[in-house]
Parts: C-alpha cells; structure tokens; sequence
C-alpha cells in the first residue's frame, strides 16, 4: 500500500524537486502525512499490512514502512510550514542543510510497492549480492537479495536513513549485478526523465 498526496496548490517547495525525510514523533507518521498534503505538499508515505494479534483478537494494520519517517517531495523554502506541523521533530539534514534522498531509492519503494508484491520492513544490509530484476512490473530495480526459508527477498535501502524493506521476488526474475545500484532502468522512468 503507498500513501502518497499530489501537490494539491499547484506549489512545490522551491526550485529543487527531490525527495526529503521528514522525522516524526512515534506514531504520528499519518497524521503528520495528512496534515502536510492539507497544506499543499506532496507527501509519500508507503505503507504495508500486518496482522498484530493480541489475548482476544487479530487485526490486520497498515503500518508505516519506515517507522517515524514521512517522505517530503521540493526543498525547505517553506520550512516553518513543516516545522509547525504537529508531529514533525526535524528535517532530516546535514550541517543543517535538509539533504535530498537519491531518486533511485524512492522509485525502488515506489515501485516494489506498487508491484503489489509484499513488502516489509528490513533490517539494513551492507554485504550480500546485489542484483537487478530483469523483467515484470519491478524491472530495473536493484537491491540486495537475501533467502529467508524457502523466499527470496530484494532489500531496498534508504542509506541516509538507516533503514530498508524488502520485497518477495521470484529467484528467476533477477540477476545479479557487480556493484551497488547505479539508477533505476525501466521505460516508463525513461520517458519521464528525458
């Protein structure tokens, strides 16, 4: 599931057009989403399911995938408009400067989670084998494949975070790679960046 808002006014935050963390209070992820999208910006939240059980009952969630992150798509020219969002705790930056996430890694959650695959959150992995997948709706993302029993699971990192999730991928639809990612080839991002 992915959560994601257009920019309802038409304005974005400034002349860059990158994606930005934002670092929330526990558990406010949503809202802090919800009330941004209220005040024009685009948000990206993506979003799995999972069934927490307790004593008496069973119940399926939609869980943030990044917990206490919420994705912030232009700069920080509107900062204090951020800042005063309830929930938000900080611009995830550098020497005080927001630092932009690198596209590859956006459109790989994006697109593992518009797969329709399940997706989950990871541990990060710094070693392992890096591949691509060769074809189908996730083609050209890279990432690191771990087995779990008997599953394949592409991990895809957001570096600056810390942080990764991993999506189900059939062994046959990847091959492997002889470094870390490089960008995300696939047709339909072709065309929207030429």
């Amino acid at each position: 599931m992915l959560c994601r808002s257009r920019d309802l006014d038409g304005s974005h935050l400034g002349s860059r057009s990158g994606w930005y963390a934002i670092y929330t209070r526990h558990q406010h992820e949503k809202t802090v989403a919800r009330i941004l999208t209220s005040k024009g910006f685009e948000t990206l939240l993506p979003l799995y399911s999972a069934v927490h059980r307790w004593k008496d009952r069973s119940m399926l969630l939609s869980l943030p995938l990044f917990p206490c992150y919420v994705f912030l798509k232009g700069d920080s020219e509107r900062r204090l408009d951020i800042m005063t969002t309830p929930g938000v705790c900080a611009l995830v930056s550098t020497a005080g400067q927001p630092t932009a996430i690198p596209d590859v890694e956006i459109e790989a959650i994006q697109r593992a989670i518009q797969s329709g695959a399940p997706v989950a959150p990871h541990p990060i992995l710094k070693c392992g084998e890096w591949v691509r997948v060769k074809c189908g709706p996730m083609e050209g993302i890279q990432g690191i494949l771990v087995r779990k029993k008997n599953l394949y699971r592409l991990v895809l990192s957001v570096d600056m975070l810390g942080q990764a999730a991993c999506v189900e991928i059939d062994a046959f639809l990847i091959e492997r790679l002889n470094g870390p990612p490089t960008k995300v080839v696939h047709p339909y991002y072709r065309s929207q960046t030429a």
